[in-house]
């Protein structure tokens, strides 16, 4: 902000002290001040000591009895501290001979701690401590006392200090720094932004510390409100530049689509013909498709993403489909080749395994446009790769790739044309981070199945039970249905994992010796890990044993029963996604969710979740209320849309206000949407930005 002093203008800010400032995001004295108390101290009255309660925080006063170093398994400093209502201990395990000389009878001490249970009564452990004066009483604070997020060299006097100097400043020489750019009407019923602010940083004695602490006080939603319609703003500026870039306009022939919807084995869903539309209407125009296509698992984007291919390959120019595993980018390979190279596509294949002169050939194909479709993992992007003229760009399961790595696969069209991009995924995203997270796309919506898919019975079975679930593995297979065992550890280790899996292997070889077993994990080499899907697809193996590598990219109808060991250890969504890999034929299906013992009471509570609903979208939002956000949308939302305030579960009621906000701003006031976006942002990249 012109005219507005950095952090090295405020007393006693220097070089190091700035910096350890930016090591916790703070940056500039606005930064400072949006910088909020974790909790709150009540240094506001006296506690008897006798009231005095383990666990509690208090200031009491009193006078030294004495002083004394006691030797035990630690040394340390007892000060015995007396009021009129009882004696408490003031122990130090850190301390001087100038402060034990220092703490003489009679002396009168002010001081505020935590209290606990010690070998002779109540003690405040390193409490802090004040003498007072009679002659010169010192008044109790008056407002609660806030305890902020800090780092190595920063306490929290010291930050105290600094915030209070950023207040006083905002309050006198730069309102500046707190202007509100909302009009009342746009936040109903919150006060004013720089009310909020100081009230948050200096509450009154008679604050609600639980509605301060769950985040709920008027203040807080306040500031929660502002932060989330600056990152919704910051997404709708982002959609505004990208439309003002030019695509190539893509539609293919009518014999063409013609020709694909013969070739395929089923007919589209009322919801797959509903999305396809809306892609081919995206792709018809000269301006860059963004489209999120949602769809839980077996819904068929697979078949839309191919409609889209088939409009970009038929207008003459090229696709790349990117997927973030060999094992899905495989299972494309080969269900598209089955599709599409019957209309004359040339499917090129691309992984960082891929060597040598068959890279080479891959390479070619692509930079020479005899392949219409390019699909592989992260190798689709890598410096040496060149299309002869990208039209589409197609990302699945969008949550595993980081933004750079999204850009880099777009920056790949040819000259000044952006390809179209569809983005999809398997894992739905709770409506309160598509609105805050993907403001910037269009939604798509695959809310049906195809038929013949049989709903998955969810079990929950002790790990005591081991043998019985064993025992039904074996009846199933010997009844001719296939089965999975899914691996899963604490440790995101894929050696550990890969460890796991070969001992679960081997010992169900063990108990089940008349089975065909396979086992697959991510430190199986590429080819040996596809001849063992290949195998199990094929039939020639009962039960295949893996770790969740298997979450995406698996479609075996024949496969009836999944068991996946430790299911406390995953996230909803992952469970909901493995559990999708079967139910995908005509027999009853079953997923088996073995799980050690005692279970936690969250964790009951969790898988009974998926116990009572096969939504995913339902799972979804619960996933998102049990872990938060950061998990749920990976690189984007933990990279992107890191909140300071705001809660998109606690303050998911906010949003509708918040959208209203943002288009009311962007049409009346659009002087405000940049100081916002700053003020919330600062330089943070956004998705999709050059």
């Amino acid at each position: 902000m012109p005219g507005v002093p950095n952090l090295t203008g405020l007393r006693g800010v220097g070089p190091q002290l700035a910096a350890r400032l930016a090591r916790i995001g703070i940056h500039s004295l606005q930064d400072l001040l949006f910088h909020l108390p974790l909790r709150y101290q009540d240094r506001t009255r006296l506690t008897p000591v006798a009231a005095l309660r383990p666990g509690a925080e208090a200031v009491i006063e009193g006078e030294v009895l004495g002083a004394d170093i006691v030797l035990g398994r630690r040394r340390s400093l007892l000060c015995k501290l007396a009021d009129r209502s009882g004696v408490a201990t003031l122990r130090f395990f850190h301390f001087s001979a100038a402060q034990q000389r220092a703490l003489v009878r009679g002396l009168r001490l002010r001081c505020f701690g935590e209290a606990r249970s010690g070998p002779a009564g109540i003690e405040l452990v390193h409490p802090e401590y004040r003498a007072l004066d009679p002659a010169a009483p010192i008044d109790l604070e008056d407002r609660l006392t806030p305890i902020y997020p800090a780092g190595e060299g920063l306490t929290q006097p010291r930050l105290r200090q600094l915030i209070g100097q950023a207040l006083a400043l905002a309050a006198t020489r730069h309102p500046e720094l707190l202007h509100d750019w909302l009009a009342p009407e746009l936040t109903p019923g919150l006060p004013p932004l720089a009310e909020a602010v100081r009230y948050l940083h200096a509450p009154p004695a008679a604050a609600p510390v639980a509605q301060l602490l769950a985040g709920e006080h008027p203040a807080q939603r306040r500031l929660a409100f502002e932060e989330l319609l600056a990152h919704h703003l910051s997404l709708r500026q982002l959609r505004a530049r990208v439309q003002h870039r030019r695509a190539p306009p893509l539609a293919a022939p009518a014999e063409l689509e013609e020709r694909f919807f013969a070739a395929l084995p089923f007919a589209f869903t009322a919801a797959q013909r509903r999305v396809s539309r809306e892609v081919a209407a995206d792709l018809a125009r000269d301006r860059p498709m963004l489209r999120l296509l949602q769809g839980d698992v077996g819904s068929g984007k697979t078949a839309v993403a191919a409609y889209a291919i088939v409009q970009a390959v038929g207008a003459g120019r090229q696709a790349a489909l990117m997927a973030p595993t060999e094992i899905l980018a495989e299972q494309h390979r080969v269900t598209l080749g089955c599709w599409l190279e019957p209309l004359g596509i040339r499917i090129a294949w691309l992984t960082g395994k891929l060597k040598g002169s068959a890279r080479a050939a891959e390479l070619d194909a692509m930079a020479s446009g005899t392949a219409g479709l390019a699909i592989g993992t992260h190798a689709l992007f890598q410096n040496d790769v060149c299309y002869h003229d990208l039209g589409l760009t197609i990302i699945d399961e969008q949550h595993r790739f980081g933004v750079h790595q999204r850009l880099a696969l777009r920056d790949k069209g040819r000259g000044r044309l952006t390809p179209h991009q569809l983005i999809m995924t398997a894992t739905p995203i709770p409506r309160s981070l598509a609105m805050i997270g993907y403001a910037d796309l269009d939604h798509s919506i695959l809310d049906e199945l195809p038929p013949g898919r049989t709903p998955v019975n969810p079990l929950l079975v002790p790990d005591r039970r081991r043998a019985d679930v064993i025992a039904r593995i074996h009846h199933a297979c010997r009844a001719g249905q296939q089965a999975y065992w899914v691996c899963t550890l604490i440790e995101d280790s894929e050696q550990l994992q890969a460890q796991a899996a070969e001992t679960t292997a081997a010992d169900l070889q063990s108990a089940l010796p008349d089975l065909r077993i396979g086992l697959v994990h991510g430190r199986v080499k590429p080819a040996a890990k596809a001849e063992v899907m290949t195998a199990f697809k094929a039939g020639e193996l009962d039960l295949l044993v893996a770790t969740t590598v298997i979450e995406v990219g698996v479609d075996v109808p024949n496969a009836s029963l999944m068991v996946i060991e430790n299911p406390e250890r995953l996230g909803l969504a992952q469970l909901h996604q493995l559990r999708g890999r079967v139910g995908r034929g005509r027999a009853a299906s079953h997923c088996v969710l073995l799980y050690s013992t005692p279970l936690s009471r969250l964790a009951g509570e969790r898988l009974a979740i998926l116990r009572r609903t096969n939504d995913g979208f339902a799972i979804a939002e619960r996933d998102l209320e049990l872990r938060g956000p950061g998990e749920v949308l990976g690189t984007r939302q933990t990279g992107d849309i890191q909140l300071r305030i705001a809660d998109l579960c606690r303050d998911a009621d906010l949003l509708p206000a918040v959208t209203r906000a943002a288009a009311i701003l962007a049409t009346r006031h659009p002087e405000a949407v940049a100081p916002l976006i700053a003020r919330w942002l600062g330089r943070a990249q956004r998705y999709g930005e050059v």
